[in-house]
């Protein structure tokens, strides 16, 4: 598949010095090399050395060469966090091939629609996890997919017509295929190496293209805010299948030649026990893991010492939360914003004040830029909100098929449109404020509005339907369906609507947590319905 990108000559020109030109490879090639017995990465399951891990990834790459796949073709993840997901990613790089990471929670809909954007070539899923069947999903969705030529199951209930996983990493391909091949492979910094789907604001999920370079230097600004050594151990609770665990959880650890630790369903419990086991140092998560962590009962008796940094991403830090944390525990919080198309671009300091941490999502890192500009594109005053732009080396080149939208998101002379709206203060400190974008944010996970709104339009009893945040005290948001019915029709109930989405295959996380029925909605002149009276009405009747 030929990729149209914005990644031309003089855009190379403009960041090559800022990129570190490297592969992922290049960072596992030198942890092994230094530390080969040492610890990489531990599941529940398993845990490889540096050593171990090299070997299983030259094995598992030579396997995908033996069922197709190659340089270029998308090989689609959609595991929990365990490690066949790492040595998956590394193998697919080693022979030039694209990760497709895929939420776990997606179900028929997404899947089918994400796998089919990316003409995936292979997919690779649990037999179970979390009680749900994946082959069974998967086996109603192959024949729609004529890119896809072969199917892994990780697990032992494997259907006849789909592949064990055990074959890539148990036969031992390393004896029947001459490893030099691999070392032939060609690999240029600036190839795509992931697509990974984020939230569609105008109905359907956008494919964000990373190159080697915007994810490699993207990761490695965290070594020097973080002040990280290959001392340190990274806890990743985040799937795998967000940017944020792609990027710090599977491969911060090999850039420092450090331990990561996975946890596959967050639990704060567990994540303590691991923390005094394992030595875990620091973690990047969304805000509401921070919360149940510093509300655990008894957390301030607990040996956790060794950890330094809870990174708190997707929603502000509530002020009296960082006070209740500065009496339970000694290590420090930090704050930052980011997006699939960018990975983090700013982020507070270890040094910084209580007053930076609670009102403030951090500063650029270096080579990034942000600015906050008016309607008319000006820079605002220190301050004053406006829209949110940023630009630099982390920034992805374009979304996948969409080169239209791709152009639209970006100014002519190439800062993106976050969606986001922010203040930038005197210091150079940003404050995220609001979105252009219509999405709502539940506990650090994007729902996308549009995509929810088109699927329940679908409903045949629903005469119009809109989707808004509501408050909520420890997810900060959840989403609200506002219906009106058909003439004739029987108002819905929650259980009802909640069944059709299940029928449609929408991932359970985007369905709506409240339903309210209404005659009509509150319109603009011109007949568009006003989103921002809805939330205050709904507001009015929570409150009373």
């Amino acid at each position: 598949m030929k990729f149209e990108t914005i990644l031309t000559e003089d855009y190379i020109r403009e960041y090559q010095d800022l990129w570190p030109n490297k592969t992922i490879l290049d960072y596992l090639n030198k942890a092994i090399e230094e530390y080969p017995d040492k610890v990489a990465i531990i599941d529940k399951k398993s845990r490889y050395t540096y050593k171990e891990l090299g070997k299983l990834v030259d094995r598992v790459a030579l396997g995908l060469l033996e069922y197709g796949l190659g340089k270029g073709d998308v090989i689609s993840l959609q595991l929990p966090n365990w490690n066949e997901f790492i040595i998956l990613h590394y193998a697919a790089t080693r022979i030039g091939a694209i990760t497709n990471p895929l939420v776990p929670i997606y179900r028929d809909r997404e899947i089918n629609y994400m796998v089919n954007m990316a003409e995936s070539k292979m997919i690779v899923v649990p037999d179970t996890f979390r009680n749900f069947d994946y082959p069974e999903m998967i086996e109603r969705l192959q024949p729609k997919w004529p890119s896809m030529e072969s199917v892994f199951v990780l697990g032992e209930n494997v259907p006849s017509e789909m592949n064990p996983l055990t074959v890539l990493f148990e036969e031992p391909w390393e004896e029947k295929v001459d490893k030099a091949i691999l070392d032939e492979i060609e690999m240029d910094p600036n190839d795509i190496t992931e697509i990974i789907f984020t939230s569609g604001t105008t109905g359907d999920p956008k494919g964000v293209m990373h190159t080697h370079n915007t994810l490699c230097v993207s990761t490695d600004y965290w070594i020097d805010r973080l002040r990280l050594s290959k001392d340190d151990v990274m806890f990743m609770a985040s799937t795998f299948a967000h940017q944020t665990g792609f990027g710090y959880g599977v491969r911060l650890p090999t850039h420092i030649a450090g331990t990561a630790v996975y946890q596959e369903i967050w639990n704060p419990h567990e994540f303590v026990e691991l923390i005094k086991k394992e030595g875990i140092t620091f973690t990047a998560s969304a805000t509401p893991f921070l919360q149940d962590t510093i509300q655990l009962e008894g957390i301030e008796k607990e040996d956790i010492r060794s950890f330094r940094t809870f990174v708190a991403l997707g929603a502000p830090l509530p002020r009296p939360l960082v006070k209740e944390a500065n009496k339970k525990v000694d290590f420090k919080i930090i704050a930052g914003w980011g997006q699939s198309e960018n990975g983090l671009v700013t982020l507070t300091a270890l040094d910084d004040s209580d007053e930076k941490l609670t009102t403030t999502d951090g500063f650029a890192f270096p080579g990034m830029e942000v600015k906050v500009v008016d309607s008319n594109g000006e820079i605002c005053p220190p301050n004053v909100e406006g829209a949110l732009l940023s630009k630099g080396p982390a920034q992805f080149i374009g979304y996948l098929k969409r080169m239209d939208i791709t152009r639209a998101e970006h100014t002519d002379d190439g800062w993106f449109i976050t969606g986001d709206r922010a203040v930038m203060d005197e210091d150079g400190y940003i404050r995220i404020t609001g979105r252009n974008k219509d999405i709502i944010i539940r506990g650090g996970e994007n729902i996308p509005v549009a995509y929810v709104e088109n699927i329940l339009h679908e409903n045949p009893d629903i005469s119009v339907a809109q989707l808004i945040a509501i408050p909520d005290k420890r997810l900060q948001e959840k989403a609200c369906a506002i219906v009106s019915m058909k003439p004739g029709k029987e108002p819905l109930t929650f259980e009802k609507l909640k069944d059709f989405l299940k029928g449609k295959g929408v991932a359970k996380q985007y369905w709506p947590e409240r339903l309210e029925i209404v005659d009509d909605f509150p319109r603009t002149p011109s007949g568009k319905i006003q989103k921002f009276r809805l939330r205050e009405e709904l507001k009015e009747s929570i409150d009373q």
